[in-house]
């Protein structure tokens, strides 16, 4: 079992004492989001490998060294300011815990993600061509992957269109950023590969694979995993164990969420020593052990 933590929220930046809480206790509880009253269980023992998908890496990194389980990072840093990402602490301390990281877990298992990649008035596109030089001048000798998107019109997306202020991605657009962008890749010796963006890059040098390949998974585990069918991408199957509406980096463009009334709501419901990430468990609650 791969456990991705987490595509729904940033356990990582707000949740790691209770992460390494469940780690010690040996399972985790995770609500199905769409029926709620159904529980799977997960016990570590039966996990052979975790991604980590964070905004900031800082608060795991004391306690890597005594995780035991193969993992992978994917951290996101974009070259946005506080009226995109309100929350997301200073961009110099989450690069400096990337090298830190890169140094413990090993070159090849650190990706960094620069997306979305949205586009306005403030953000052009030569704004994102020099802020990805200047990204992987930095991350060269410390990560071989960078992995790139383009924003999606999410219902937070539409909620926040007066923020964001977007402006439609021309291929004329695809094709500068893909032959800016993978230039300045060969440049730091850093491969620049897209996140399910088809072949709209390709042509331009950009590789067109997934996030977490089956290549990926095999060289960290020994074992084949299947496509994940929950998403419409080649990633192996994952099994997340957050919760949606429960991030505290309100980022204006993010899928997971889009309430910031029940994200608050939501965080006061978090008991750091529960077996779930929010609330607690009912005598209603259907559990079932997940072995895969």
């Amino acid at each position: 079992m791969i456990l991705n933590i987490s595509g729904r929220t940033d356990i990582v930046a707000f949740y790691t004492p209770w992460l390494m809480n469940r780690m010690n206790e040996g399972f985790v509880d995770v609500r199905n989001p769409f029926f709620p009253k159904k529980v799977s269980r997960i016990y570590f023992k039966d996990v052979d490998l975790i991604v980590f998908c964070t905004k900031n890496p800082f608060p795991i990194l004391p306690f890597l060294k005594d995780i035991q389980i193969p993992v992978v990072f994917q951290v996101t840093l974009t070259p946005y300011k506080k009226d995109i990402e309100p929350n997301v602490p200073d961009k110099k301390k989450v690069l400096e815990t990337i090298l830190h990281i890169s140094n413990i877990v090993g070159i090849e298992n650190v990706y960094v993600r620069y997306d979305p990649i949205l586009i306005n008035d403030a953000y052009t596109i030569d704004y994102h061509c020099r802020a990805f030089e200047k990204l992987c001048s930095v991350l060269e000798n410390s990560v071989k992957h960078v992995i790139i998107s383009f924003v999606d019109i999410y219902k937070n997306v539409e909620r926040n269109k007066d923020v964001l202020q977007l402006k439609e991605i021309t291929r004329e657009d695809f094709e500068t950023i893909g032959k800016n962008f993978s230039a300045i890749g060969k440049k730091y010796g850093i491969a620049v590969q897209s996140c399910y963006e088809q072949d709209k890059l390709e042509p331009y040098g950009i590789l067109n694979i997934p996030c977490v390949s089956k290549e990926l998974a095999f060289r960290l585990t020994g074992k084949k995993f299947s496509k994940w069918q929950a998403r419409d991408c080649a990633c192996v199957s994952m099994v997340d164990i957050g919760e949606y509406n429960t991030c505290s980096h309100f980022c204006k463009y993010c899928y997971a969420n889009y309430n910031e009334k029940s994200i608050k709501q939501n965080i006061l419901k978090h008991d750091v020593h529960s077996s779930l990430l929010i609330g607690t468990l009912k005598e209603s609650d259907e559990i079932k052990v997940r072995r895969k």
